[in-house]
C-alpha cells in the first residue's frame, strides 16, 4: 500500500514538472485564460499589437508580426506561454505578465495604462517596438525613460526611411548570434533617452546619411541638434536594451515598418532576442532560434492576424 501511494505521489509529482512542457502548438497565442491560469513557473509574454495597418497591406503588420514572434518563442522555450492583444481587444488584467511588448500607431495608450504600469513596477520587462516607442513628452515620456530608457521624442527625434548597414554589436545577450546585416526600413533615431545613457546598452546603431536630419525643426523631420549629430558623423541608436534600476529590463527597437523585413535572419533575431531578454530568459550563445519565413509564410501571418483581429481578439 505505502508503495502504491509512493507511485502515484512520484507520479503526480513527474505530471506537475512536464505540464509546463506543452508543445509549441498547445500554446495557442489567442489563449488568454491559458495563460493566466499557466503556473508560476510558465513565462507569460503579453504582446498588444495595433490592428489597423499604415498603409497598403504589409505595413505596420504589427498582429502578423507579433503572431511570428509568439510562435517563434514557444518553439525555443517550452516554459513560455505568449499571447496576441490587438489594441482592439486591450488586455483588463496584466498583474500575471512577466513582459509586455508593444507595437503601436502611437503608445500613448500604452505608457499611460494603469495596468502595464502596476506590472512594471512589479518587475516586467517592458518592450516597443516601430511606432509603439512614440509616446508624449510629459507623463507618458516619463513612463518610457522609467520603463526602457528611450523614447521617440517629437521634435527631438526622426523617422526617415533609410537603410542602415549593421556591422558592430555589443557584448550583449540581445545581440548573440546577430551577424552584420542591412534592411531599408523607416527606422527611427535620436532618441530621447535617460540621463548620460544611464543603464542603456546600444545594440544597433550606425550614422544615417545626412539627408533624413533636417536642420530645420519640425516634428518628425528634424531639428538643429539632430542635424549637428549627423553631420558630426556620430552613430544614432535605432535599437537599445536597458537596464532599469529596480532590476526590470527594457528593450526599444525602431525598425519593422515593413512586415517583410521578418524574413532578415538577423532582423529576426534582435527583435526574438529582446523579447525574451526583457522576460529574463536565457538567451543561448547563437540567439533565439527560428525558422526563416518564406513569403508565403509572411502572407499567412497576415491572413492569421485578419482573422484574429475578425474574430474580437
Amino acid at each position: 500500500m505505502k508503495s502504491t501511494l509512493r507511485n502515484l505521489a512520484l507520479s503526480l509529482l513527474l505530471t506537475a514538472l512536464i505540464a509546463p512542457l506543452a508543445s509549441s502548438e498547445e500554446r495557442d497565442p489567442f489563449d488568454y485564460d491559458g495563460q493566466i491560469t499557466a503556473g508560476d513557473d510558465v513565462i507569460k509574454i503579453v504582446f498588444i499589437a495595433d490592428a489597423g495597418t499604415h498603409g497598403p497591406r504589409g505595413n505596420h503588420e504589427f498582429v502578423g508580426g507579433s503572431i511570428l514572434m509568439a510562435r517563434a518563442l514557444h518553439e525555443a522555450y517550452p516554459n513560455v506561454h505568449a499571447v496576441v492583444h490587438s489594441n482592439k481587444a486591450w488586455p483588463k488584467k496584466l498583474d500575471h505578465a512577466d513582459a509586455i511588448i508593444v507595437l503601436l500607431n502611437h503608445a500613448e495608450p500604452a505608457a499611460t495604462d494603469p495596468e502595464i504600469f502596476a506590472a512594471v513596477r512589479k518587475g516586467a520587462g517592458f518592450m516597443a517596438i516601430h511606432y509603439g516607442v512614440e509616446v508624449n513628452k510629459g507623463e507618458a515620456g516619463k513612463h518610457y525613460l522609467d520603463w526602457m530608457g528611450g523614447y521617440f521624442e517629437t521634435f527631438w527625434s526622426v523617422n526617415p526611411w533609410w537603410t542602415p548597414k549593421f556591422e558592430k554589436f555589443p557584448d550583449h545577450p540581445t545581440a548573440r548570434g546577430v551577424k552584420p546585416f542591412s534592411v531599408n526600413d523607416e527606422w527611427y533615431y535620436h532618441m530621447r533617452f535617460a540621463p548620460d545613457m544611464k543603464g542603456v546598452t546600444p545594440v544597433l546603431s550606425d550614422v544615417p546619411p545626412l539627408e533624413t536630419a533636417k536642420e530645420e525643426s519640425s516634428s518628425h523631420g528634424g531639428n538643429p541638434a539632430v542635424h549637428a549629430e549627423v553631420k558630426d558623423g556620430q552613430p544614432q541608436v535605432v535599437a537599445w536594451a536597458y537596464d532599469r534600476p529596480d532590476g526590470g529590463r527594457g528593450f526599444g527597437f525602431t525598425g519593422m515598418h515593413l512586415h517583410d523585413n521578418l524574413a532578415n535572419d538577423s532582423f529576426r533575431k534582435v527583435l526574438l532576442n529582446g523579447a525574451a531578454w526583457v522576460s529574463g530568459l536565457e538567451i543561448p550563445a547563437e540567439g533565439v532560434p527560428s525558422s526563416t519565413p518564406s513569403k508565403d509564410d509572411l502572407a499567412k501571418l497576415l491572413d492569421d492576424a485578419d482573422a484574429a483581429i475578425a474574430a474580437g481578439k
